[in-house]
C-alpha cells in the first residue's frame, strides 16, 4: 500500500494541518546570523553530521535537532548559547526555547510533541564538520527543471544542506501520520543526496540526459562518501538508503512525503516572495507596530506619501 488514508469528512488531513508549521520551519533555509556561516538550516545540517560522525546516538540527534528546528520557527537564531551569553541561566534559556516551541507545536502528534519538547536544550558540535557537510552546504540545488525546457532560475538558490536538513526534520514531524518510526526518515533525509557532494545538480532534466549512466554515477559517488564514514554509521546509512526507491513501508512513506513537501513548499516560497507587496508588510504584518511613537511614524509616512 502506498496511498494515504482519507481524513474524516469535514476535517483537514494531518498533512494540511502541519503545512503552516512546515513552511515556517523551511524558512530556516533563508535565515542567517552573525558569527556563523550559512543559513540556520545549513548550520544544523553540518552539526547533525558532525554529531553522527562523532558516534552520537542517531535517535538523540534526530529528536534534538528536530526540536530545535521547531523552536527556531519563531525564535530564528536565538538559542541557548545566545541567551546564556546575554546573562540568562540555563533554566531561563530553556524556558525561552520551550515558549517558542509551544507557540507553534500544536499541530504535532501529541506523543511526538512531548518527546521533542523533552529534547530541547543546548546543542554543540564536538568537532569540525565532516567534508561532506561543507560540500553539500556549498552545492546549490537546481530548482524546477524539465526535459527539453530551459530551467527557471530563482535567486538565491537553496543548498543541498538546506534541503536535506529540512527533509530530515519534516520526516520526523510527518512520521506519526503514516505510522512510521521517526528516526529512519531523519537519517535518510540528511543522507539522500550524498552523490551531490561531487555531482553538480542539473535537476530532472540533467538526470534524463545522463540516461543509463545515472544510476551508476549516483551509486559510485554515494559509495565514495559512505566509505569515508565510520563503519557503524555507514552501515546504518546504507540501511536507510535502501528504503529510498519505493514507498511500501511507513519509514519510506514518511521520507517521500517530507521530500515532496519540501520541494513544493520551496517553490511556493519563491512564488510568494515574487508577489510580496508593501501593503502586506504595512497592513498584514503591521510593520509600523503599536508603541509610543507609532502615531508619529504614521504621520511621517503619510507626509512622505508612503
Amino acid at each position: 500500500m502506498t496511498g494515504l488514508a482519507p481524513s474524516p469528512v469535514g476535517t483537514l488531513h494531518p498533512f494540511a494541518q502541519l503545512r503552516p508549521l512546515l513552511a515556517e520551519i523551511g524558512d530556516a533555509k533563508r535565515v542567517r546570523v552573525a558569527g556563523a556561516p550559512g543559513s540556520l538550516a545549513e548550520q544544523s545540517f553540518a552539526r547533525t553530521w558532525t554529531r553522527l560522525v562523532a558516534g552520537e546516538d542517531v535517535a538523540a540527534v534526530a529528536y534534538s535537532e528536530t526540536a530545535a528546528a521547531v523552536a527556531r520557527a519563531r525564535l530564528a537564531g536565538i538559542d541557548t548559547g545566545v541567551l546564556t551569553t546575554a546573562g540568562l541561566s540555563d533554566g531561563e534559556a530553556l524556558d525561552v526555547l520551550r515558549r517558542g516551541f509551544d507557540e507553534v507545536a500544536g499541530p504535532l502528534d501529541a506523543g511526538l510533541r512531548e518527546r521533542l519538547r523533552a529534547a530541547l536544550g543546548p546543542l554543540s558540535s564536538p568537532a569540525a564538520a565532516p567534508a561532506l557537510a561543507g560540500s553539500l552546504n556549498a552545492q546549490p540545488r537546481a530548482g524546477a527543471t524539465a526535459p527539453g525546457k530551459p530551467r527557471i532560475v530563482v535567486e538565491p538558490p537553496e543548498s543541498h544542506g538546506d534541503h536535506c536538513l529540512t527533509v530530515a526534520v519534516y520526516g520526523v514531524l510527518v512520521a506519526p501520520v503514516v505510522s512510521a518510526d521517526p528516526v529512519a526518515p531523519f537519517l535518510l533525509g540528511v543522507a539522500h543526496h550524498l552523490h551531490n557532494v561531487v555531482l553538480p545538480d542539473a535537476g530532472f532534466a540533467g538526470e534524463v540526459l545522463l540516461g543509463d549512466a545515472l544510476e551508476r554515477v549516483m551509486a559510485t559517488l554515494e559509495e565514495r562518501e559512505l566509505a569515508a564514514l565510520p563503519g557503524p554509521l555507514a552501515a546504518r546509512v546504507r540501511e536507510v538508503l535502501a528504503l529510498r526507491p519505493g514507498a511500501e513501508v511507513p519509514e519510506a512513506r514518511a521520507f517521500h512525503a517530507a521530500d515532496v513537501l519540501d520541494r513544493v513548499l520551496q517553490v511556493h516560497h519563491h512564488a510568494r516572495a515574487a508577489a510580496f507587496t508593501s501593503a502586506q508588510a504595512l497592513d498584514d504584518l503591521e510593520l509600523v507596530h503599536a508603541g509610543p511613537v507609532q502615531a508619529y511614524h504614521l504621520d511621517v509616512l503619510a507626509a512622505a506619501g508612503l
